[in-house]
C-alpha cells in the first residue's frame, strides 16, 4: 500500500531520535567554574595533603567553594567554586600557598550525570565568542635566543680557527661579542679573513691592546632582528603543534607584537596540562662525557641521577653534540630488557649524519642526554603603599637524564633511557614530537575569556533565533496547516540531531556557528516546502490524496538533493579554505545539511504516513 514503512524502518527512525535526544541532552546541564591543580611533571602526584592546603587558603580567603576531588590517577585534583568571578583570586590563592611545586589553571568542571557520561555523552563545546575560554599571553625569550646564537658562533669559530692551526683566545663577553685575542697581528688578520669566509655575517672589528691584538666579532641589527623573527616564528609553530597534540578544538594561535605569542583555547579542557604542556621548553643536547684531565674552562658540572637512582653530578663537554631542534620524531615504549621506560628517537638527515660523525670516533666514551627546562621561581614583594607585588623569575633548570656508553657509532635511530616513569616519558616524546622551542616562553598573562560581543548581545542574539523559529513555526502551521505541524516537529527533530552530532564529534560551536544552524533550519524548511508545494499540485491535477502524498515526497527529491549537496560543497570548500569562525560556520552548515535532509525527507514522510497512510483519505490537511 501506498505511504507505508515497513516496521523496522519506523523503529530506525525512533532510534535515531532517540539516540538525538539522549546525546544532546548534556548540553542541559551548564558546568561549574573551577580550579585545577597539577604538578609541573607529569609524574608528580597530588595528594590529600596538598588539596587540604589548598582548600584551607580558600577559606582563610574567604571564596567559597563546594566541591574538591582528586582523579583516579592522582595527576590532578579539582577544585570547584560557587562564582567564575572567584576563579581568578582561588587561582592566586592556591598557588601562593601550594609553591612553584604546582600549576594551578582555570577550569570548567563537567555536571553531566554519569548515567550520561558513562555512555560518552558529552556537552557540546561552546567557543569564546559564546561561553569564552582560557587566554594565555605568552613572552618570548629573545635575548636567550640571541646569546643561544652566539655561543653556536664562539664555538664554531673555536672550530675553524683550530682547524687552520690559527692560534688565539676565543671567549663570549659579557656584552654579548665574541672577543679574539691574538699574539700578533698577522695571526688576527688570518683569523678575520678566515671568520669572513666561515661566518660573512658577522661584523668584525680590530683593536689593538696593550697586551695583544684583539678581534672583535658581533651581529648587526638587522641580523638580531632575524634571530628574534625565528625564534618567535618558530615556537609558534611548535606551539601550534602541541596544541593539535592536546587536542584541543579550534584553538587560537597567533603572534602579537615583536615577541608575545596569543593563545586562546576555547571550551576549556584539561587546562593544567595545557599550560604545563605549552610552557615547557623541553629541549635537550647531547654531549660527549668530558675526560678526567680536561680544563674546567671546557666542561661543565650538572646533576645526574644514576639507573641505581643514586643522586650526584656527571661532567660533560660544553661543545654540544646536536640538539632536540634535530629530532623529527619520538615515541615511548619500554626497554624490553629492563621494562623500564625509555623513549624512541629518529632524527632527522643532519642530525643523524652530525651523531654519527661524532660517535664513530668516540667508541667506549659516554654521551650524555641533557634535559633543559625553563622554570620560574616567584617572588613576593610589598610596596610603599602596601600593595603586594608578584614577580616571576625565570631560570633554566638542566639536568642528565641519560648518560650511557657508546657501543657503536649512533645514526638516525637511538633511544633515550633513565626515566622515571611512563608518563614523563610519554609526555617528552610528546615535547619533542611537536618540536622544540627555539627560545624559552613566559606565561606573561593568563585569564578567562567572557563573550566577545557581551552577555546582552547574545542574548539578543539567542532571542532573535526563537523569534526567528517561532515566526518560521507559525507560518508553516497557519500556511500549511496539519502538515505544517509536521514540518515544525521535524525542524524540532533537526536542531536535537545537529546538537547530537556536534556533541559527539567536540565540534566547538561559535557565534557564526549559531549563523549555520539559523541557515540550515531555512534550508531544512525551504525542503519541506518544496515538498509541500508539490503535494498541492498533484491534488490540483486530480490525484488521490495518497498518491499526491507518495508523488510530492518522490518528486521533490531530486531537487531537494541537488539543492543540499551544492550547498554542501561550499560548505566543504569554506572549511577546507578557511580558519576560526568560518570553519565553524562551514562545520555546523555541514552538519546541518545532513539532518535536514534526513527530518525533512524520511522523518516528516514517517509522520505523514502514521498519520494518513493505510487508509482512505478524501482530503489533505495541507
Amino acid at each position: 500500500m501506498l505511504n507505508q514503512y515497513p516496521l523496522w524502518k519506523y523503529l530506525l527512525i525512533l532510534l535515531v531520535v532517540c539516540f538525538g535526544f539522549f546525546y544532546a541532552a548534556p548540553n542541559l546541564y551548564a558546568p561549574d567554574p573551577a580550579v585545577q591543580i597539577s604538578g609541573e611533571s607529569s609524574a608528580m602526584v597530588i595528594d590529600e595533603k596538598a588539596l587540604q592546603i589548598a582548600t584551607k587558603a580558600l577559606t582563610i580567603a574567604d571564596i567559597e567553594f563546594f566541591g574538591d576531588e582528586i582523579n583516579a590517577k592522582g595527576s590532578s585534583a579539582l577544585i570547584r567554586l560557587k562564582n567564575r568571578d572567584q576563579q581568578l583570586p582561588a587561582q592566586k590563592v592556591i598557588q601562593r600557598a601550594l609553591g612553584d611545586g604546582y600549576i594551578v589553571a582555570l577550569n570548567l568542571a563537567s555536571t553531566t550525570p554519569d548515567w550520561l557520561a558513562d555512555w560518552g555523552a558529552q556537552p557540546m563545546k561552546l567557543g569564546l565568542d559564546l561561553s569564552g575560554g582560557v587566554h594565555f599571553l605568552l613572552e618570548v625569550d629573545t635575548a636567550a635566543a640571541i646569546a643561544k646564537r652566539m655561543d653556536n658562533y664562539t664555538n664554531g669559530v673555536k672550530r675553524v680557527l683550530r682547524e687552520d692551526k690559527i692560534r688565539g683566545f676565543i671567549r663570549l663577553t659579557e656584552d654579548g661579542r665574541i672577543r679574539g685575542k691574538f699574539k700578533s697581528e698577522a695571526l688576527r688578520d688570518q683569523a678575520s679573513s678566515k671568520i669572513r669566509s666561515e661566518y660573512s655575517e658577522l661584523q668584525r672589528q680590530a683593536v689593538d691592546g696593550e697586551d695583544g691584538f684583539f678581534l672583535y666579532l658581533s651581529i648587526s641589527p638587522a641580523k638580531v632582528k632575524e634571530i628574534e623573527d625565528y625564534a618567535v616564528d618558530q615556537n609558534l609553530i611548535t606551539l601550534r603543534n602541541r596544541v593539535n597534540e592536546l587536542g584541543v578544538s579550534e584553538p587560537l594561535v597567533q603572534r602579537q607584537g615583536r615577541n608575545r605569542i596569543v593563545v586562546e583555547l576555547p571550551g576549556i579542557q584539561d587546562t593544567a596540562e595545557a599550560k604545563r604542556i605549552l610552557g615547557k621548553t623541553a629541549n635537550m643536547e647531547f654531549r660527549l662525557e668530558a675526560k678526567f684531565d680536561a680544563t674546567s674552562s671546557s666542561k661543565e658540572e650538572f646533576d645526574f641521577r644514576d639507573q641505581n637512582r643514586l643522586e650526584g653530578s656527571a661532567f660533560l663537554e660544553r661543545n654540544v653534540v646536536i640538539t632536540g631542534e634535530r629530532v623529527a620524531s619520538a615515541s615511548a615504549g619500554f626497554d624490553p630488557q629492563s621494562s623500564q621506560p625509555q623513549v624512541n628517537i629518529t632524527l632527522d638527515s643532519e642530525g643523524g649524519a652530525m651523531m654519527h660523525r661524532v660517535t664513530r670516533h668516540n667508541i667506549q666514551r659516554r654521551l650524555g642526554v641533557l634535559f633543559i627546562e625553563r622554570k620560574s621561581r616567584t617572588r613576593y614583594e610589598t610596596n610603599q603603599a602596601g600593595e603586594e607585588i608578584v614577580t616571576k623569575v625565570p631560570f633554566d633548570e638542566k639536568k642528565i637524564i641519560s648518560l650511557a656508553t657508546i657501543q657503536d657509532a649512533l645514526g638516525v635511530q637511538f633511544r633515550i633511557t633513565g626515566l622515571d616513569n611512563p608518563a614523563e616519558a610519554a609526555e617528552l616524546a610528546l615535547l619533542l614530537r611537536a618540536g622544540a622551542l627555539a627560545a624559552p616562553i613566559d606565561f606573561v598573562e593568563e585569564r578567562t575569556v567572557g563573550p566577545s560581543l557581551g552577555a546582552e548581545n547574545i542574548q539578543l542574539g539567542v532571542t532573535s533565533v526563537q523569534i526567528g523559529l517561532a515566526l518560521v513555526a507559525v507560518f508553516m502551521v497557519i500556511y500549511y496547516r496539519l502538515f505544517g505541524v509536521v514540518a515544525v516537529v521535524g525542524l524540532s527533530f533537526n536542531l536535537v540531531l545537529l546538537i547530537a552530532l556536534m556533541s559527539i564529534l567536540s565540534a566547538t560551536l561559535t557565534l557564526p556557528g549559531i549563523a549555520g544552524i539559523v541557515l540550515t533550519v531555512g534550508m531544512a524548511v525551504d525542503a519541506n516546502v518544496l515538498i509541500f508545494a508539490r503535494i498541492r499540485e498533484e491534488l490540483k491535477n486530480r490525484m488521490s490524496p495518497q498518491q499526491a502524498i507518495s508523488a510530492g515526497y518522490d518528486r521533490a527529491f531530486v531537487t531537494i538533493m541537488d539543492a543540499n549537496i551544492t550547498t554542501l560543497l561550499v560548505a566543504v570548500i569554506l572549511y577546507a579554505v578557511g580558519a576560526g569562525p568560518v570553519r565553524g560556520f562551514a562545520v555546523t552548515l555541514s552538519l546541518g545539511i545532513i539532518t535536514s535532509m534526513f527530518t525533512a525527507i524520511v522523518a516528516s514522510r514517517a509522520l505523514i504516513n502514521l498519520t494518513y497512510g493505510g487508509r482512505k483519505v478524501k482530503q489533505l490537511s495541507i
